[in-house]
Formats: structure tokens, sequence, C-alpha cells
């Protein structure tokens, strides 16, 4: 019971950071403008993200443009574009498959290939956290280097966005979430094997037979 509520805990943290990977994709704020000015009056702010960049007024306006030109975006964000994409598919796939084969379910009987169906769920959770783990790094990495670089412009620095931390936690919900359920499964691997049941002994009549009914 234990194992299988922990398997269930499991579940629940990869899929809410399949919902974190899917929202860090959506979100524009990747990287945003970085106010490193005396001046501390900002006309406008700057959003870029995987598909769009936004320009936000000092009056609330916010103006949105995706991007007109996927050859023309660089490595980082196509990278990115294609990586996240992927792990939303596959964070479905992974849900799917460990809902099968976990205990609380009856989709596929128990035994060792209900358990190894689960540590397959768990697997992919895991290689999903590593693949999103990629561009948020590469993004960071760029951020960092470009806001330290002399040569750079300080309209052209950048800062790390909200995006990227909320990317950075759904990597650990998904890590951990498919420890989780690796980890309870192959617990349980050793005790999938069906209940022993046992039987009355049969007792003898007054008359030295057995009963009629020990045989029905």
């Amino acid at each position: 019971m234990t194992s299988a509520a922990l398997e269930i805990l499991g579940l629940g943290l990869g899929i809410l950071g399949w919902v974190g990977v899917i929202l860090a994709c959506g979100l524009p704020m990747w990287q945003v403008s970085a106010f490193i000015d005396v001046n501390i009056v900002v006309a406008q702010t700057i959003w870029e993200g995987l598909w769009m960049n936004c320009v936000v007024q000092s009056t609330g306006q916010m103006q949105c443009k995706v991007y007109d030109s996927i050859l023309a975006l660089p490595p980082e964000v196509q990278a990115g574009r294609a990586l996240t994409v992927i792990v939303a598919l596959l964070g479905l796939v992974a849900l799917m498959v460990t809902v099968v084969g976990a205990q609380c379910t009856n989709c596929i009987r128990p035994g060792k290939m209900k358990s190894r169906i689960v540590i397959a769920g768990g697997a992919i959770y895991i290689l999903c956290g590593v693949l999103v783990l990629v561009p948020l790094c590469w993004f960071a990495n760029i951020v960092i280097s470009d806001f330290y670089d002399p040569t750079v412009p300080p309209s052209q620095k950048r800062e790390m966005g909200s995006a990227l931390y909320i990317g950075w936690a759904a990597t650990a919900l998904l890590l951990f979430g498919g420890c989780l359920i690796c980890c309870c499964s192959c617990s349980q691997r050793d005790e999938t094997s069906f209940p022993v049941k046992y039987s009355a002994p049969r007792r003898p009549t007054s008359n030295g037979e057995y009963d009629k009914k020990n045989y029905v």
C-alpha cells in the first residue's frame, strides 16, 4: 500500500513537471531586458521567448509579435523549440504508460510485465527532465555571458526570465517523480506473485468417511 501511494505521488509530480514544461514553453519570458543604467525610468520592457517577443510599455500596454522566420532564429531558440515540443509529447506518453502499469489500475494483470511498464514510464519522465534541461541551461549560459561581456551594449544585455525558473522547477519535478516511480516499481517486482490460497482440511464424519461436501 505504501509503494502504491508513493507511485501515485511520483505520477503526480511527473504530471506537474509536464505541465510546467508546457507553461515554460509558451511563456515569452525566457530572457528580459536588463536595467543596468543609472536612469530608473524605463519606457519599455522587452520579453523574448521561443515563439514570440513582447514589448511592454510603461503605461501597461503590451504588444507581442510572433517570429517571422524559423530558419533565421538563433540556434538556441530552434533547439529550445524542438526539445520542449518533444518533451511535451513524451510527457503525454509517459503519463499513459505509467497509468497503464500502475498498481491502482487493472489494465494489465499484476506481474513482471506490469512492473516493467511502470519502470518504462518513470524512465520516460526522467528522459523528459534531461531533455528540457538542455535549452534551459543553454539560454542561461548565453544570457550570463552576454551580461558580463563588455563588448555588448547595455541596451542589448538581457537577464534570465521567469520561464527559465519555471522550467528548472519543472525539471526537478520530472526527475524526482520519475525516480520515485522507478524505485517503487523495482521494490515491488518480487512481490507480484499470486497469493497462495489454503483450504481447510477435510474432516471425517462419525462413520469414518469423509463428508461429501468436502468434494464440492
